[in-house]
């Protein structure tokens, strides 16, 4: 079975809507003048990464090949832009058999970015592509700076395994796509059902203060927990005294309890003192989880505790601190003329304020050393030199309307730890800095 065949709200059936106004008024004009079968090429990419940052991640283009293929104008959303007078009939009747039958390149999803990265390159008509740019950059935005928030997260945790849970703290459905992207960036599990059905992150999750407090006790609550959910289940433990909670959870469950979970205080120093309350007493498995509003700075600084686990919600879900990645989907290049045949020529934006473009239809290539580490993002928009063809970035995602590389999640995943390996050591540092490689223009 299939979850996105059900229907569910986790996966919307047109994505027609999820765009802004003016891409449809654009598109009246355009038809009106002529220019809407103009051929056309736009670029994803980014000025400059969100201060601080040595990286971005590319995350969400799976979502994105959803959303272009879903994006139909069906007769609920035609009489809706019909009543609000959106636009005339004339770009009705075009909207009502819009298919995207153009291309679409990018750079592989879970590759890391820099600034001017063309992380995804859409090319077709200037009609069937302008459509396309608000839920393109959406979902780049979103779960790009979810995943580099959850890369960094999962480098200073150093292999510790990470469970996502900050669905409470967002949308309902952006917690399923943050879970996704999460799950790119290194994380090894979410609370989040729906992200769970929709995209098999494996799920995890065991009892809230809640349960520990509509008990009469907590040796009530742990010895209901530990009957019904077995020994190996994780044990809340900072409800009461954390130190009477321990010996209490080890009573009940016996040495070989699962873990114990510890959501408040000094996280530094209650982990050490549960470390050893917990040997003491004969429970040296019992894992140690910890939560509370942590952030990779946070993960960082409990390097040296006894953790064995860490649960990331709001700081996760929000970016950690950086919400979106300034990503912008420009028009870079279209054709001389009207002729399908007409050379392609360079256009870009040229004003004040550092929002610039560089035109023309462009390739990437990482330019690596002797041992196989990134040195440079080498962009350029003519011939690609000998020594970069086989080191490009771009693939086809999109070939004549038709997805042609959708991946799994696990191939995703597996792809970002690679190319985190691949940046120089100082990547993974946490003090704030420039881009960890340059951008070059050639």
């Amino acid at each position: 079975m299939n979850p996105a065949d059900l229907g569910l709200p986790v996966d919307v059936p047109s994505t027609a809507l999820f765009t802004d106004h003016y891409e449809l008024t654009m598109l009246q004009a355009a038809l009106a003048n002529g220019t809407a079968d103009r051929r056309s090429v736009f670029e994803v990419f980014t000025r400059r990464l969100p201060e601080g940052r040595r990286y971005g991640v590319v995350a969400g283009t799976g979502r994105v090949l959803d959303a272009v293929e879903n994006f139909r104008f069906d007769g609920a959303v035609l009489e809706f832009l019909r009543e609000r007078a959106v636009v005339d009939m004339r770009t009705l009747d075009w909207l009502a058999s819009y298919r995207f039958s153009g291309d679409i390149w990018g750079y592989p999803e879970g590759e890391t970015y820099f600034p001017g990265s063309p992380v995804l390159r859409v090319e077709g008509s200037f009609a069937e592509c302008v459509l396309l740019e608000t839920v393109i950059l959406s979902i780049l935005n979103h779960d790009s700076a979810i995943a580099a928030a959850a890369s960094r997260m999962s480098s200073a945790a150093g292999g510790r395994p990470l469970i996502e849970m900050g669905a409470r703290r967002t949308h309902e459905l952006a917690a399923v796509a943050a879970s996704r992207a999460a799950y790119v960036g290194g994380f090894t599990s979410t609370s989040d059902l729906a992200a769970g059905f929709r995209y098999g992150i494996p799920t995890v999750g065991t009892s809230a203060h809640a349960f520990t407090l509509v008990h009469d006790s907590e040796r009530d609550a742990f010895t209901a927990q530990v009957a019904s959910l077995g020994r190996g289940t994780t044990l809340l433990v900072d409800t009461y005294d954390v130190a009477e909670a321990v010996r209490t959870a080890v009573e009940v469950a016996g040495t070989d309890l699962g873990a114990v979970r510890i959501d408040s205080g000094d996280l530094l120093l209650v982990a050490h003192r549960v470390r050893q309350q917990l040997d003491e007493l004969g429970a040296t498995s019992t894992r140690i989880v910890v939560t509370s509003d942590l952030d990779e700075y946070a993960i960082a600084s409990l390097a040296a505790a006894p953790v064995d686990a860490y649960g990331v919600g709001t700081q996760l879900v929000t970016g950690s601190g950086h919400p979106t990645c300034s990503m912008v989907y420009k028009l870079v290049a279209r054709a001389a003329s009207d002729d399908p045949k007409a050379p392609l020529v360079p256009v870009a934006k040229k004003s004040s304020g550092g929002k610039t473009s560089i035109g023309g239809r462009k390739w990437a290539a990482r330019r690596v050393d002797a041992d196989g580490v990134a040195e440079a993002e080498v962009i350029g928009t003519g011939p690609v030199p000998a020594a970069l063809a086989g080191h490009q970035l771009l693939t086809q995602l999109v070939k004549g309307g038709e997805v042609v590389a959708r991946e799994s999640l696990e191939t995703v995943r597996e792809r970002h730890a690679e190319a985190r390996r691949r940046l120089p050591l100082s990547a993974t540092q946490l003090s704030r800095g420039e881009a960890v490689i340059p951008t070059e223009y050639v």
